[in-house]
């Protein structure tokens, strides 16, 4: 089978970063063009990365003397692929034009940023969850002029800590969810070494988190309407965001209540047969199990249950009836696995499977 050609932006960064790793050797997909700021740009990416290379596995070979190209350059970087991986750091209206003008150039984006993720007519998925809503691509092509080129964006990694279980019970009627997420440092781009202040201590705000947190579900479980993703209305959630010093992984303490409330087996039912088109299809990234339940007290923990499935599963504990609420558990996701990278290339594996790269 021959490859896509596919190129990164924002290779140089840390979710870029991951996204080379989890590319070399892809059945699907063959990275031809990295891209970054004009700063890292007319060098070899690994002269570009120097010291910030900060995987745990070394730079791999097919892309150490790959020349780093200047992302504000489309023509160039469209000209060497078929669609884009974007992961940058800008200001979200640079973002936006940026991944608009590669859309326009007939060039499709899956993007692990935040400014699209309310763009009406922009799917926003968790390919097990929400795969319907990338019908809405059609309308966004309608819009947009082309014949080819759109977005998709995957949602902000804190909630797929917590998503994907209350998933399976909404048709349980959930009423209320009360969510407490614990982040890794790395859901800001950094290390330890370059973060010492993160080391012995709790933050108790991260800027923008909590919205995100309690309106993105809401749009993951909404539906297409006229070309639109028109959000759910309901259930109420609200959230706290903890800057926690874990190098990867999200954990969220979550508490639900429910209009027809399910006994504990009925929800570990539901959570052990949940699974979506990503297992239908048997994607190279889908984990065969997308929610593990551990039935011991102290588990999950980042750092034994982070790499579940490659990174790709996430995992529930804990689950037990609340005298306030009807019932709460923790959850846990690898945050630049499953909730940015990982899911930006699960996403775009089911849209290669589904045809709408062609």
């Amino acid at each position: 089978m021959q490859k896509m050609k596919v190129g990164i932006i924002g290779a140089t960064g840390m979710v870029g970063q991951r996204f080379l790793t989890l590319l070399d050797g892809h059945p699907y997909f063959e990275v031809s063009v990295l891209a970054a700021s004009a700063r890292s740009a007319g060098v070899t990416y690994e002269e570009a990365v120097g010291n910030r290379w900060k995987m745990s596995t070394p730079i791999p070979e097919a892309f150490r003397k790959m020349q780093v190209l200047d992302a504000a350059n489309v023509e160039e970087v469209s000209s060497r692929c078929s669609f884009v991986f974007c992961a940058v750091n800008m200001k979200k209206d640079e973002i936006k034009a940026m991944e608009e003008a590669y859309a326009k150039a007939e060039t499709p984006v899956v993007s692990n940023n935040s400014a699209n993720r309310w763009t009406p007519d922009v799917p926003m998925v968790i390919p097990e969850i929400n795969d319907s809503h990338l019908e809405v691509i059609e309308a966004q092509r309608k819009r947009l002029g082309t014949k080819r080129g759109f977005i998709a964006v995957k949602p902000n990694c804190s909630i797929q800590s917590y998503v994907p279980m209350l998933t399976p019970l909404l048709k349980f009627g959930i009423e209320e969810v009360v969510a407490t997420t614990y982040q890794a440092i790395s859901g800001a781009g950094k290390t330890f070494n370059e973060w010492p202040e993160m080391i012995d201590n709790v933050i108790p705000y991260i800027g923008g988190e909590e919205e995100k947190s309690e309106q993105e579900p809401l749009r993951v479980w909404g539906h297409v309407e006229n070309g639109e993703i028109v959000k759910a209305d309901a259930p109420r959630i609200t959230t706290q965001c903890i800057r926690v010093p874990v190098s990867d992984g999200h954990t969220a303490a979550v508490f639900v209540k429910f209009r027809n409330k399910p006994t504990k087996e009925e929800i570990l039912d539901a959570w052990k047969n949940f699974s979506g088109k990503p297992q239908a299809l048997e994607l190279p990234h889908a984990p065969k199990q997308f929610i593990t339940y551990f039935e011991e007290d102290a588990r999950p923990q980042a750092r034994l249950d982070r790499d579940l499935e490659g990174g790709m599963g996430v995992s529930a504990g804990r689950l037990r009836e609340d005298i306030l609420f009807d019932y709460k558990f923790v959850g846990l996701s690898h945050n630049t696995l499953r909730g940015a990278a990982g899911g930006a290339v699960l996403i775009a594996e089911l849209l290669y499977r589904e045809g709408y790269f062609n």
